[in-house]
């Protein structure tokens, strides 16, 4: 296989797309976790943040570079979003219980959270976000 066609398919493109938005998700919420003294105490906040502005990244990298879709934008970015909101009902649910109960640090506590994510966004997003739908 040529390095062309290697570079150009949908996973290779995938998984560029999600070490971008990876290393965004792992850099964002730490930094204001950690640069703003506010979101200290008031992490969850920083969470909601970090959460929305993660998500329209995504969903731009992935629409734009991955799947390269002409779909309506508003039904994809519906679809698209539902995922994330399961994960981030879980991440809410969890992540008081392991920053407060359980002594762990958040940055380090939502890692874990992202590395669960990008297990099933890759089958989510194409079989459901920016599948070909047929006219």
């Amino acid at each position: 296989m040529s390095r062309a066609a290697i570079l150009g398919n949908r996973p290779f493109r995938f998984l560029v797309a999600g070490g971008l938005n990876t290393a965004l998700g792992l850099a964002f919420y730490p930094a204001l976790v950690w640069l703003v003294p506010y979101f200290h105490e008031h992490y969850l906040q920083a969470l909601g943040i970090a959460q929305v502005v993660c998500l329209l990244f995504a969903f731009v990298t992935y629409k734009l570079g991955v799947f390269r879709t002409q779909g309506n934008v508003l039904r994809e970015f519906a679809t698209f979003s539902s995922f994330y909101v399961i994960n981030y009902a879980a991440n809410w649910a969890v992540l008081p219980l392991l920053v407060e109960l359980g002594g762990a640090r958040p940055a380090i506590a939502q890692i874990g959270f992202t590395a669960i994510a990008i297990v099933g966004s890759y089958f989510w997003h194409s079989r459901l976000s920016f599948r070909n739908r047929e006219v």
